[in-house]
């Protein structure tokens, strides 16, 4: 190994997701190559390299890092060089050249330890100055834990998550506990911290590895099957399988997980189903307080109700079927009430007649839904303010803390008459456990949903271990009514719920199906219909209209290709648009995008009446106003008018959004959906998961590739297995 020290003159490539960077650097008087591991490398920077000289085929001679380090620039015109690099966020050339004419050889040492004297400048505020002197000290904390990760794998984007999660502090945590890398930063999975903690000399059979790898276990399990709980022989499974350590020590690990009460264990039917504590106090919490509100006792005056209710039929112009008007009667007289049903089966006027009983009863309202998407949808269709639950339950920092949590619970509850939630089949058991604890007994709980959807993104499934509890009054709406028959959307959505196949391409109707056999011919007619045929024929907008939906992510038909093909015709490159590559995806200015985790940090500004917050949600959907390299911020505007700025360090919340999966699609509803019919894997390529994109459609969907798919989706009707144990303690509530 060699050690030498020199200068970058100009970055020559860098892979931003992995920090592997080739470099021209002038080495001894000499413009040389250097390759390798250099994250958050910038032009003007004085490194000390260490590692050998190599020749390559193509390139001739390099030097190939294997470690490097900063070694700050002591000249006046190295220090300009390397401020004006926008290495330091707040400096760019002009800003540079007047620091340094100021303060000279002493500019680092100014920035790092007076900072304010930057102020001194004109052009530089105080609270500018500040900015810089952060932002120069994070940069220098930021590169020790870069560096200390990079050696197992951690790429430079989640350790700069690493360092915001845990500050200057962070590698004396990580060495304390490797584990906490798995447990606290979103992406880096326990493979990765069990790396490190195996170098730092920590045993195969240490109980706190094994504990960890449990946790680990029950926590993907959890995220990405939807469980509660696991039974406790498969988790013991999994876990020797992961650990490579005996059965008996992955039992021992549970006991004492379950003696610091990290898990519970609870004896289930024909099981023992083992629960991390969160899942646990919340399937008790939701099956309390649920019969709590369920069995309070309802001052309801029935008397006059028939004429009430032909009041508010006359006065709206419509006439209810008996299923509607026994869910009006129910909501009266029942502290919580499921109403549940298909497309086409009167939900909305169902809820809008309850509404208005409820108003001319003196009742005060709220009406939410699981997403913004789904609350904007549901403002639309009553008439009526609607937010999303964490926004009624008023989400925040409390007491001056660092952990959002909910305003509105048992101690402050809401004060509300009625609340009515929207798409209920997308709330999970934490969300649900949240929101009943903000409902006193008294008041009254209308749960509307589609049980035949698919559940929650979350862990549980809420909606259907209520129904199928027995426990709360529940009112299926079967009827079809005679205008949304004549919807071949609606039709066939309900033919392929019971199992039939769709009718297709009845003429002049909203449902078409295009047959193309291979996976490009599929892909080329998506294209071709979101581009031209469909604003052609009908005018739609090609990008705010029409959403392609798929079940996959990495076939030639999924979410990662479609999005590539799509953003090149509909968002096509020009010189007017910037971009910026993100590990493997493209964004320009103009694209479709949508954020694929809850972040409840971010702040937004809303465009039309400047109203500030925090909180952007998955499966919220926006686009790319602006790309600002020199401050390395993309500016999102999302549907519902907030204005985000996301830094580049936190562009893996975001992905394109022409093409998005079904799963992400719940709670929304689209002019047009687009839909590859391609084979996959049978998990995905479900009967209900088909029958949630056509319900996705408000006027018009097409189908495009083999009849044969959309025949072995609706003959699948195995549904994924989930873990819930929420309808048998309904049960026991008696």
């Amino acid at each position: 190994m060699e050690t030498i020290e020199a200068t970058v003159e100009e970055i020559v490539f860098v892979n931003e997701g992995n920090g592997f960077t080739v470099c021209d650097i002038n080495y001894n008087k000499e413009l040389v190559t250097a390759v390798g591991y250099m994250p958050y490398l910038s032009v003007g920077e004085t490194v000390k390299l260490v590692g050998n000289w190599v020749t390559h085929h193509d390139y001739g001679e390099q030097f190939k890092v294997e470690y490097y380090e900063r070694v700050l620039p002591c000249t006046v015109a190295m220090i300009q060089k390397y401020l004006a690099s926008g290495v330091i966020k707040g400096i760019r050339e002009a800003t540079a050249q007047k620091i340094v004419d100021k303060f000279g050889e002493k500019t680092l040492e100014i920035i790092e330890n007076e900072p304010e004297r930057l102020a001194e400048i004109k052009g530089i505020s105080v609270k500018r100055a500040a900015e810089i002197g952060q932002s120069f000290w994070e940069q220098r904390e930021v590169r020790k834990v870069v560096m200390f990760l990079q050696q197992y794998g951690v790429t430079p984007n989640y350790a700069v998550k690493v360092y915001k999660k845990f500050g200057n502090d962070a590698i004396d945590q990580i060495k304390k506990n490797p584990y906490i890398l798995s447990e606290e930063i979103y992406g880096i999975g326990f493979k990765t911290a069990d790396k490190i903690a195996l170098s730092m000399g920590i045993e195969l059979n240490d109980v706190e590895r094994v504990k960890a790898g449990v946790k680990y276990v029950l926590t993907y399990n959890n995220s990405s099957g939807g469980h509660t709980f696991l039974p406790k022989n498969v988790l013991v499974q999994l876990s020797a399988e992961l650990l490579q350590v005996s059965v008996q020590e992955i039992e021992y690990a549970i006991i004492s997980m379950m003696v610091d009460k990290s898990v519970y264990v609870e004896k289930m039917k024909d099981m023992e189903a083992v629960y991390l504590a969160p899942f646990h106090h919340a399937e008790m919490s939701v099956a309390r307080r649920l019969m709590n509100i369920a069995f309070a006792q309802m001052q309801t005056e029935l008397q006059d109700i028939d004429r009430e209710i032909a009041d508010i039929e006359q006065e709206i112009g419509i006439t209810l079927a008996d299923q509607q008007r026994e869910a009006v009667k129910e909501a009266l007289c029942n502290g919580v009430l499921v109403i549940t049903g298909g497309p086409g089966t009167g939900k909305t006027t169902t809820i809008n007649t309850i509404i208005k009983l409820m108003e001319k009863r003196g009742y005060s309202i709220a009406l939410a839904a699981p997403t913004g998407r789904a609350s904007k949808r549901m403002s639309e269709m009553t008439g009526k303010e609607a937010k999303t639950i964490h926004r009624l339950l008023e989400i925040g920092y409390m007491d001056e803390g660092d952990q959002l949590q909910f305003a509105r619970d048992e101690s402050n509850p809401l004060d509300i008459d009625v609340v009515i939630i929207d798409e209920t089949s997308m709330v999970d058991i934490l969300l649900m456990n949240g929101l009943l604890k903000a409902i006193t007994p008294g008041a009254r709980l209308v749960m509307v949903g589609d049980v035949d959807q698919l559940p929650s993104v979350g862990p549980g499934n809420v909606l259907r271990d209520i129904i199928e509890s027995g426990m709360v009054k529940v009112v299926r709406l079967t009827e079809i009514f005679r205008q949304a028959q004549e919807s071949m959307i609606i039709v066939n959505a309900h033919r392929i719920n019971k199992g039939d196949y769709p009718l297709l391409n009845v003429k002049d109707k909203d449902f078409y199906f295009m047959a193309r056999d291979t996976a490009p011919e599929i892909v080329s007619s998506i294209v071709e219909l979101c581009k031209h045929r469909l604003p052609a024929f009908y005018g739609y907008d090609s990008i705010q209209s029409i959403q392609v939906l798929t079940p996959m992510r990495k076939s030639p038909v999924g979410i990662i290709n479609l999005n590539a093909e799509l953003q090149k015709v509909l968002n096509p490159p020009s010189k007017d648009k910037k971009e910026k590559v993100f590990r493997d995806c493209l964004f320009r200015e103009g694209d479709k995008v949508m954020q694929i985790k809850n972040n409840y940090n971010i702040r937004w500004e809303r465009i039309s009446d400047q109203e500030e917050g925090t909180g952007v949600f998955n499966g919220d959907v926006g686009y790319i106003q602006k790309i600002n390299d020199e401050e390395s911020t993309m500016t999102i505007i999302f549907d519902d008018d907030k204005k985000v700025e996301y830094d580049y360090n936190q562009l893996d919340e975001l992905e394109l959004a022409y093409a998005i999966t079904v799963h992400k699609s719940q709670g929304s509803e689209f002019p047009v959906v687009v839909m590859p019919m391609f084979p996959g894997p049978p998990m995905l390529m479900s009967r209900n998961l088909l029958y949630t994109a056509l319900t996705r459609a408000r006027e018009l969907v097409v189908l495009v590739g083999k009849e044969g798919t959309i025949k072995m989706m609706i003959d699948n009707n195995r549904e994924m297995k989930r873990y819930s144990g929420l309808a048998e303690k309904l049960r026991k509530q008696l």
